[in-house]
C-alpha cells in the first residue's frame, strides 16, 4: 500500500476494532498496540492494495495471525526457561568444587557446537541481551535463538556431567 492517505483511513477506521480483538486475545495491553502497529508498518512497506470491501476481514485476519506467532513464541521461550529452571541443582558447595564447575562451565562454553550456540550463550548470559535483541544482532528469528539455547544448554549438561 503506497498511498499514506489510505493508510491513514483505514487506521482510523480499524484501529479500534483490531487494538480490541488482540486485547482479547493477549490479554497484554502493550503487545497488543505493538501487533496492530506491526501489522500497518507492513501495510506501509508492502504493495498490498486492500479493497475497501475485504479491507476490514484482511486486518482482523492479520491481527489473528499476528497473535498467534506471539503464542508460539511465548510458548517456545517459556518452554526453554522451564528447561533451564529444572536442571538448576541448588545445593552448596565449597568454593574449590565451585572453582573447578565454572572452569568445567567455561570450557564447555568455548566447546559449543555450532558456534552460534557460544555466540547466543555468551550474549544472553554474559551481557544480558534479550532473546529478541540477539535474533535482531545475528539476523535469525527468535525461534531459532531459542532452539540454538536449548542445543547448548543440552551440551553444557552432557559436559558437566561427565
Amino acid at each position: 500500500m503506497t498511498d499514506k492517505k489510505e493508510l491513514q483511513k483505514l487506521f482510523k477506521q480499524h484501529y479500534r476494532q483490531m487494538y480490541r480483538l488482540a486485547t482479547i486475545l493477549l490479554h497484554d495491553d502493550a503487545e497488543s498496540k505493538d501487533v496492530v502497529h506491526d501489522i500497518f508498518v507492513h501495510l506501509l512497506d508492502s504493495q498490498i492494495d486492500l479493497e475497501e470491501k475485504t479491507a476490514e476481514s484482511y486486518l482482523l485476519t492479520s491481527v489473528r495471525n499476528r497473535c498467534l506467532n506471539v503464542f508460539r513464541s511465548r510458548q517456545i521461550q517459556e518452554r526453554v526457561e522451564h528447561l533451564y529452571f529444572l536442571e538448576l541443582d541448588t545445593t552448596i558447595m565449597p568454593t574449590e568444587h565451585f572453582e573447578e564447575e565454572l572452569r568445567a562451565l567455561y570450557n564447555g562454553i568455548d566447546q559449543l557446537e555450532p558456534p552460534v550456540c557460544r555466540d547466543i550463550i555468551m550474549l544472553h548470559f554474559r551481557e544480558g541481551i534479550t532473546f529478541k535483541e540477539i535474533a535482531t544482532r545475528l539476523g535469525v528469528s527468535e525461534t531459532t535463538v531459542y532452539k540454538h539455547l536449548r542445543r547448548a544448554l543440552s551440551q553444557l549438561r552432557i559436559h558437566l556431567n561427565k
